[in-house]
């Protein structure tokens, strides 16, 4: 009998561990894999503007209408750092850049944000550093801050 258990033990001790894995909080660190890529050599703003999308794939870009969109960017700074796994990488009044991380797989998306006061916009670009597709998730990300500036809750 004690051997069946020690059997059975071996046989569901991974089935476990990826539960648990699974249960851990949203973080980089508890990703089941860390698939994290290259920084990609197109961030930053060039030429007053943030860089348009390699493809639509993987990557999300919106411009945003405002007033004031120094404003708009520091009011989007809680609701940025509320996404699960975000790390902040550079802030400053005019721009925004952080990472992503997937709680699975340990995916690695840029998000960035740029107050173009002199177009009385706010740029918002969201790209996946790695694979073909992201499967919509750059763009849902785009729109929640989309949302919480539009609805005032940013």
């Amino acid at each position: 009998m004690s051997t069946l258990l020690v059997r059975l033990g071996r046989m569901l001790a991974p089935l476990l561990l990826a539960l648990l894995v699974l249960a851990l909080p949203p973080v980089a660190s508890a990703s089941l894999l860390h698939l994290e890529g290259p920084v990609p050599d197109d961030l930053g703003v060039r030429d007053g503007r943030l860089a348009a999308c390699p493809t639509p794939a993987h990557c999300q870009r919106e411009e945003w209408p405002s007033p004031d969109p120094r404003a708009a960017l520091a009011d989007l700074l809680p609701v940025v750092l509320a996404l699960d796994g975000v790390s902040l990488v550079e802030t400053g009044a005019d721009y925004l850049h952080a990472t992503v991380t997937s709680r699975l797989f340990g995916f690695v998306d840029d998000l960035e944000l740029h107050a173009d006061a002199g177009r009385g916009v706010l740029e918002a670009r969201s790209v996946s550093r790695l694979g073909d597709s992201d499967l919509g998730v750059n763009a849902k990300r785009l729109a929640t801050l989309r949302q919480a500036l539009t609805s005032g809750a940013a």
